[in-house]
């Protein structure tokens, strides 16, 4: 028996392709002492992941060419050379990998360790999104950085997508009005759906800066930007005093890390707003993890947090999901259920 995975064929100049990746037989893995050995059956597909596959690194570690594309998942322990750990449990990791078969190691620190996947909580796949990385995101950029007050004004790009769809529907629970932007309709009825309360189409709109100030006439207390480039420039100009900036991605740029990002200068802004703008990694915020969970939970259980999930089937449809994501095609969380 042998294990498919998929391998890194080339840096890609641009955009990644289906070149990107070549997807290759390896023997089947054994597990060592202290070890299982994990089936795949759903692999979560993220932004960040743009990063691991760019010679110019980023802040997490690089993919070099030949080796397998990492990536968390999901899978079903199979074997087990570890005492907590038997077959037939669920695991979700950060290092499953582009892979059927993964070997993991349950004892690492941090953002590396192997947690267990109760069923009876939520799907097991919940554990890649709102009960995952993506959840703690939203979490500690909206709560611990963007702070929301009642009656503030909130805007969030990309709003429809995995974290964007949570942190405006945690702003919501903040008391914060909360303006989604997005591009296209179908994905603003959504926002509209779980509780926005004001939307904006970038893609039709011939003036951003100008919808938010219509909007938001007291400027912008909270923005939690998913994208940067001009929907990024758009907002910074229409900050309120004191405003908050989460600075959580830059999938409109993701592309070009060889290249600076060059828009709005925004210096002159903050200094008359007094705003903060401040990056989130969230491996800087693992610590956070139990207490997002529990309130995320219990936000899930009284129907106060939903979200949506945009799910391929099958294991060779892996890097079609990723350029899906990349490509804003995807609607809601991008996963791929393997098995």
């Amino acid at each position: 028996m042998t294990n498919r995975q998929w391998l890194l064929a080339s840096y890609p100049q641009g955009p990644a392709s289906l070149e990107t990746w070549t997807l290759q037989d390896a023997p089947m893995p054994e597990p060592g002492p202290g070890q299982i050995l994990v089936r795949t059956r759903w692999l979560s597909l993220d932004p960040y992941m743009r990063g691991r596959i760019s010679p110019a690194g980023n802040y997490t570690k690089g993919v070099g060419v030949g080796e397998v594309m990492q990536g968390g998942g999901v899978g079903e322990v199979v074997a087990s050379r570890h005492p907590d750990w038997k077959a037939g449990d669920l695991a979700e990791a950060m290092t499953f990998g582009w892979r059927e078969f993964a070997v993991l190691t349950p004892d690492m620190p941090g953002s590396a360790k192997v947690n267990r996947v109760d069923p009876d909580l939520a799907p097991p796949q919940a554990t890649l999104s709102w009960l995952g990385m993506t959840g703690l995101t939203a979490y500690v950029g909206v709560l611990e950085i963007g702070r929301p007050r009642p009656g503030d004004t909130m805007v969030v790009s990309a709003a429809s997508g995995a974290v964007g769809q949570i942190a405006g529907q945690i702003g919501k629970l903040c008391g914060a009005r909360v303006i989604a932007i997005a591009g296209s309709d179908d994905k603003l009825d959504w926002c509209r759906k779980i509780g926005f309360d004001e939307t904006i189409n970038y893609k039709t709109s011939n003036d951003l800066a100008g919808a938010l100030a219509s909007l938001a006439p007291g400027g912008v207390n909270v923005f939690f930007d998913n994208t940067g480039g001009p929907i990024h420039d758009a907002v910074m100009r229409n900050l309120a005093v004191a405003a908050r900036v989460v600075i959580c991605g830059r999938i409109a740029l993701a592309d070009n890390f060889e290249q600076d990002d060059i828009g709005l200068r925004a210096s002159s802004r903050l200094i008359v707003t007094r705003a903060m703008v401040q990056g989130l990694v969230v491996f800087d915020w693992w610590h956070k993890r139990d207490e997002a969970f529990a309130r995320l939970a219990a936000w899930h259980r009284s129907g106060q947090l939903t979200t949506r999930e945009d799910i391929l089937d099958g294991f060779e449809r892996v890097p079609e999901a990723f350029l899906r994501m990349m490509n804003g095609r995807n609607f809601g969380k991008q996963l791929v259920r393997v098995a």
